[in-house]
């Protein structure tokens, strides 16, 4: 984190446990949070985190981030790009959605891949994860403004690893699908925007690599919905807050939200 001028960092655990029985998914989650409080409790001024949920367990669920946040200091919770291969815009999962939005913390959603393409994405290149992970967040949000939950919840706080994956970088697509084949589309919900102004209400982080793309997601989504992103301890970016530093066209009132100010606001954090 030195190194990197990081001083302070997230902690998440990815999930692998939504297709677990509920009581080892629920000992999983009971350890996860215990041992990330107790970690953040030790270096306060270092270590915040997301909660663990059993989403495959929506019930249980709300009950795990409502103790998470309220007894434990966890910030949101963690979440995957779906629920073993059900995508959490589901109905059955609105509960959690809805305490998310009660509570007034963030879903942190970090993909799995998308394991329905999962013969495609075999041969060379680790496509599972290249193509895999930010196509699974694209999906997830899609799924979430194209079913008008986001109208549902107008206060919830969605944060999306890998800057949203490709989502931000082909928003206007959405806005022509049902007028260029109305009948692939509900007439049954309406929704308040245009599916690319949804944009404004979620938030990214700034993994994607390069100054050029940092400043066209900043572009598309405004830079207050822009938190830094490390994925560490994996080392897919070793300078991010450089990468911030060089990206063209923020001012730096940008540069601060997006380098804590931002965060510090989504998760409710005294920096």
């Amino acid at each position: 984190m030195e190194a990197q001028g990081i001083d302070m960092q997230v902690l998440s655990i990815n999930p692998y446990w939504y297709r677990k029985d509920k009581e080892t998914a629920a000992e999983i989650c009971r350890l996860n949070n215990l041992h990330l409080a107790e970690l953040c409790a030790l270096r306060p001024d270092k270590f915040a985190a997301f909660a663990s949920l059993t989403m495959q367990y929506p019930e249980l669920a709300v009950e795990q981030l409502e103790f998470a946040v309220k007894h434990q200091g966890l910030r949101g919770a963690a979440i995957g790009g779906s629920v073993a291969g059900q995508d959490f815009s589901d109905p059955k999962y609105h509960p959690v959605l809805a305490k998310a939005q009660e509570l007034n913390v963030a879903l942190f959603i970090h993909p799995q891949s998308t394991p329905q393409l999962a013969q495609r994405f075999k041969g060379n290149g680790w496509m599972s994860n290249v193509i895999g992970n930010p196509l699974d967040t694209t999906i997830a949000l899609q799924h979430l403004i194209y079913e008008g939950v986001l109208d549902k919840y107008p206060q919830l706080k969605v944060l999306a690893a890998h800057g949203g994956g490709f989502l931000g970088s082909y928003a206007p697509r959405m806005d022509h699908s049902c007028f260029v084949s109305p009948q692939n589309c509900d007439p049954n919900i309406v929704l308040k925007k245009k599916p690319s102004e949804y944009l404004n209400q979620l938030y990214f982080d700034s993994l994607v690599f390069t100054p050029e793309a940092l400043a066209y997601l900043v572009s598309q989504v405004g830079a207050s919905q822009v938190v830094i992103g490390t994925d560490h301890p994996i080392p897919w970016e070793e300078f991010p807050v450089e990468r911030v530093m060089a990206t063209k066209g923020l001012s730096n009132a940008d540069r601060i939200g997006i380098l804590g100010g931002n965060a510090a606001r989504l998760l409710n954090l005294k920096i």
